[in-house]
């Protein structure tokens, strides 16, 4: 079976929903498909309970639609996920669910994209050909967990982040979480307030930030160079957190907001993990090196034994393993060669949107980009047509 469309959105999270809106505002047909069964499947089924958005809610709107005016500053998850419906139903956004994209190819003849996509619930293969391709499968797409000598022999449970919900299963429990960044934190907090003798594994540098310090910084780079509000801000958090270095968490050089520019990497906003670790509560450890039984081994030499690991250790894009023609526009990773602002756009109507570690606020920019690019060609092509 064969069907066409102007444009073909892969991934229904709020990149793919963003990136439908904006096209909708153009009066711009597209078909937006979607592997699992609902929309955002990350926040509907792979977060944690107590998540809120780490960004103050200005900075986390999807294009042409605002929160409530009575939503609160720091939005908790499920109140997110209501916002995504009501933006669905706002912009007639009708994803089909289910629908797993095999492989895309570029037919440089026919000069469009040839998609085989399956229908989970048929088996039925079906043949999409588009005039554009806008990749927004996410960074999230799949799991990622290190490899960790005798990782598969351990003895206790081993999870990846996406499936903890609550600490409340794990009370009295030894609970490892290995990655530092915030679901790490966060995660480490919510299993040592349930009670959990907990440890975290730092592995990386980090900057530690409160939310309104982020906020502030967020508004003041707006107004002064990136180096200035950076200095700024690694000053305010010294004075409130002091030298976390002695707790075994070692701040970057780089600054906070440049770190993000540059590398994609956020500061972690504390949600009271760093008062934990210094009463002692949380303690912290180095990296694994092994793993025999349910005894942990560090490169420190310390051991100690845990019932659970929880791996915090983020996602990776999964588009190169269906995509077969992305070379313009995605790396080996599967993520944007080119740096932001300019990684959004490939060759012969290649597109990606949410891919750049620019959280929400950078999911907006990617849409209303794609959008207005994709308008200019789709007119170009119906003029010339007529």
């Amino acid at each position: 079976m064969e069907e066409h469309t102007i444009v073909l959105i892969v991934g229904a999270g709020p990149a793919g929903l963003a990136t439908a809106a904006c096209l909708a505002q153009f009066s711009i047909p597209y078909v937006i498909m979607e592997r699992e069964d609902c929309s955002a499947s990350l926040w509907r089924n792979r977060a944690y309970d107590r998540l809120k958005l780490h960004l103050a809610k200005e900075f986390c709107e999807l294009p042409h639609m605002s929160y409530p005016a009575d939503a609160p500053t720091y939005i908790p998850k499920d109140q997110f996920v209501k916002y995504l419906d009501s933006y669905i139903e706002q912009f007639d956004i009708q994803p089909k669910y289910n629908t797993a994209i095999k492989s895309c190819t570029y037919d440089e003849g026919k000069e469009c994209w040839i998609s085989l996509v399956c229908d989970a619930a048929t088996s039925r293969v079906v043949m999409y050909k588009s005039k554009f391709l806008v990749v927004a499968s996410g960074e999230n797409s799949a799991a990622n967990i290190p490899v960790i000598p005798g990782l598969h022999d351990f003895a206790g449970e081993a999870i990846h982040s996406s499936l903890y919900k609550s600490g409340t299963a794990y009370s009295l429990k030894n609970v490892l979480v290995v990655g530092c960044g915030n679901s790490g934190m966060e995660i480490a907090y919510d299993l040592a307030t349930h009670g959990a003798n907990t440890s975290i594994v730092v592995r990386s540098q980090v900057h530690v930030m409160t939310k309104e310090i982020i906020r502030f910084g967020m508004t003041l780079v707006q107004h002064t160079p990136v180096n200035a509000a950076d200095d700024l801000l690694v000053r305010m958090s010294k004075f409130l957190f002091g030298d976390l270095s002695k707790h075994g968490i070692v701040r970057p050089e780089t600054g906070p907001l440049l770190l993000k520019e540059k590398t994609g990497r956020s500061a972690v906003i504390d949600v009271g993990t760093v008062g934990l670790i210094k009463k002692g509560t949380i303690k912290v450890l180095g990296i694994i090196s092994k793993i025999n039984g349910n005894v942990v081994e560090f490169e420190d030499k310390k051991e100690s034994s845990f019932d659970v690991i929880v791996f915090a250790t983020g996602y990776k894009s999964m588009a190169n393993t269906w995509l077969k023609n992305g070379e313009s526009m995605l790396n080996n990773d599967g993520l944007p060669k080119k740096e932001f602002p300019n990684h959004w756009k490939g060759a012969n109507g290649l597109y990606c949107a949410g891919l750049a570690r620019r959280g929400l606020a950078g999911i907006a920019i990617d849409a209303k980009n794609i959008a207005n690019d994709i308008l200019s060609s789709y007119d170009m092509h119906r003029c010339e047509t007529n």
